[in-house]
């Protein structure tokens, strides 16, 4: 049995518990709202414990002695999170929705630079990858836009959703908060074809930074796409426990 096999193996288990409604609907909501937050906050650095995550996105209560910034990324990407779902019903991504994410996720962060395409280059240390000049973003991102309308068919579901993170942070069309974007975009796309949000545990940086590099030196791209079917796979058994289904 492929990866892809068992993971639509478990979606159909999942399935006949569907539709989440009313309580159960915010709290598996919340309870992801929680984990990427936390979890797409610290491969980038930031140290909130998941439990101050929790705390500062649904109580609003700030955590003493860590940098302000730290706040504010998990408060944008707590109403990044949620404007995700927003968009649950379309089929598609389109760059103002790429624009929106990136704009309420760094707002409070840098203002000045949140939702535009980036006006600088970029380089990024341990990658010898050539970025997109600023002057080349609009024609790339309309690009990864055509993109996505016309090929997502041709992909299983969490294959484009994988595949989607590493144009995008190929393209890396922002001044920063790039990865924490392409993480919700990748998101995106899983929970519009009706699968769950995957989790990139802080644990496993190195290997999600290595898949990422070997795409953007060789063009590799099964290593990634196998890396995000195996934590998608991670979060369905989580729910599974918690619905207490068995397979």
């Amino acid at each position: 049995m492929s990866i892809f096999q068992k993971i639509d193996l478990n979606k159909s288990a999942i399935d006949r518990y569907r539709p989440f409604e009313g309580e159960m609907l915010k709290q598996i909501r919340d309870y992801y709202r929680v984990g990427t937050t936390w979890s797409s906050n610290a491969i980038e650095g930031n140290t909130l414990t998941e439990s101050e995550t929790k705390i500062l996105l649904e109580d609003g209560l700030t955590v003493g002695g860590k940098p302000l910034r730290y706040t504010y990324e998990a408060i944008g990407h707590g109403k990044a999170y949620d404007y995700m779902f927003t968009l649950l019903d379309s089929d598609t991504v389109t760059t103002e929705n790429i624009l929106t994410l990136h704009k309420l996720f760094y707002y409070d962060i840098d203002a000045e630079n949140a939702g535009v395409w980036r006006k600088q280059p970029v380089f990024i240390s341990g990658s010898d990858c050539v970025f997109p000049l600023p002057e080349e973003l609009d024609e790339k991102m309309a690009e990864l836009e055509s993109w996505i309308k016309t090929e997502r068919g041709k992909y299983h579901p969490v294959e484009f959703a994988a595949l989607l993170h590493l144009k995008f942070v190929t393209i890396h069309p922002f001044i920063d908060g790039n990865g924490r974007t392409a993480r919700l975009l990748t998101n995106l796309a899983l929970i519009q074809k009706g699968y769950l949000p995957v989790i990139v545990p802080p644990v496993y940086r190195l290997d999600y930074y290595g898949c990422i590099r070997l795409y953007q030196s060789r063009g590799e791209a099964s290593r990634f796409v196998q890396f995000i079917a195996e934590q998608e796979v991670e979060t369905q058994k989580e729910m599974m426990r918690l619905l207490q289904i068995n397979v």
